[in-house]
Formats: structure tokens, C-alpha cells, sequence
């Protein structure tokens, strides 16, 4: 008979001791997730990002916009950092000093050799379950731009986008806004 070592789950208060060493550290279903500071075309992508809809939300007065590291906390033990999010205005109640308390209307992932199966699978479900009505993953290594949108509770199949075919971002949540990818990657 063997004997079998429990699992250690983590909960949020456990999460507000892990280090500050410039590695990103996650929450999902109380499992850590940890990933190295992200590489450069990464973070051009996201700086690219951010200052083209910053704009748009600061003049429409859209919501908030936040980028990475900011804490998403669904429950104790579900806490992650997306790369980019945006919480509209009539909700943002979920916004506290610390962090966010709930689903954003949107979140945004680059995606990174190690962070790959965690964004298009473990998170997708995780932010589907907990109600984020937009989700994109940027793959930086094709250019592209998958789109996820809530319908009845569950995601839609993915709306693809491809800097080959010059296409261009568009959303419900920023009405009037389009990002052709052209300006979204370097």
C-alpha cells in the first residue's frame, strides 16, 4: 500500500507572501503558477496596446484600464495578473485600492513559450467561468489576435485576426474604436 502525499493548495493569503522577485505568481483553483519576467516583443506588444486604447477609453470615458502586474482576485483561490484589463464604468465597484475584485469586462493575455498552455486553456476556462465577457490572447510569435467573447455564459468560438490580412480589432465594449494589428505589433 502506498501512501499518497496531499496536494498543498493555496489560498490568497498565502499569495501575499509569495516574493517579489520579478517573476509573475498566480492563483488557479489554489494550484501556483510562476513565470519569468516577459521578453521584450512582449512587452512592445502591451505598451503598444495600452497607449492605443488608453486613449480611446480616457476619451470616451470609457472605464479603467490597467496593465500587468495587476491583481484579478475571483476568490481565494483564484488570483491571477493579466497582461491588460479593462473594467467599464457602472462597474466599477470591483476596483479596490489593492486590486480587482471580480471579473473585468475585459482581459488580455501576450502569450509567451511558458506561459502558452496556461492562457488558451487553464485561463480561458477560468475567465469564462468567472463571467469576463471579453477575452483576447495575442500570440506574438504569429502576429495574431484571437478574440473570445461570453454568449449564454460560455465562449464563443474564437474570432481569429491576422497581421497578414491587415486585419483590424474591434470590440462592442469600445464602441467606434478599431486597432489595425499593424500597429499592434512590432
Amino acid at each position: 500500500m502506498s501512501a499518497t502525499t496531499p496536494q498543498i493548495k493555496f489560498t490568497y493569503q498565502d499569495y501575499l507572501l509569495f516574493p517579489n522577485d520579478g517573476k509573475r505568481y498566480e492563483l488557479i483553483a489554489g494550484d501556483r503558477y510562476v513565470t519569468p519576467a516577459p521578453r521584450t516583443k512582449h512587452q512592445r506588444i502591451s505598451g503598444n496596446l495600452y497607449g492605443l486604447l488608453f486613449e480611446f477609453v480616457k476619451q470616451n470615458k470609457s472605464g479603467i484600464l490597467l496593465s500587468a502586474p495587476t491583481d484579478v482576485v475571483f476568490s481565494d483561490m483564484d488570483v491571477v495578473q493579466p497582461d491588460l484589463l479593462f473594467v467599464s464604468w457602472g462597474r466599477e465597484s470591483i476596483i479596490t485600492e489593492d486590486n480587482i475584485q471580480g471579473a473585468p469586462d475585459l482581459v488580455v493575455e501576450i502569450l509567451s513559450e511558458s506561459t502558452r498552455r496556461t492562457d488558451e486553456i487553464i485561463k480561458r476556462k477560468l475567465y469564462e467561468k468567472h463571467g469576463v465577457a471579453e477575452y483576447w490572447i495575442i500570440d506574438p510569435e504569429i502576429d495574431t489576435v484571437k478574440v473570445f467573447r461570453l454568449v449564454d455564459q460560455t465562449y464563443s468560438q474564437a474570432i481569429e485576426l491576422t497581421l497578414e490580412a491587415q486585419a483590424r480589432v474591434t470590440s462592442p465594449l469600445f464602441p467606434g474604436w478599431e486597432l489595425p494589428l499593424k500597429e499592434l505589433f512590432p
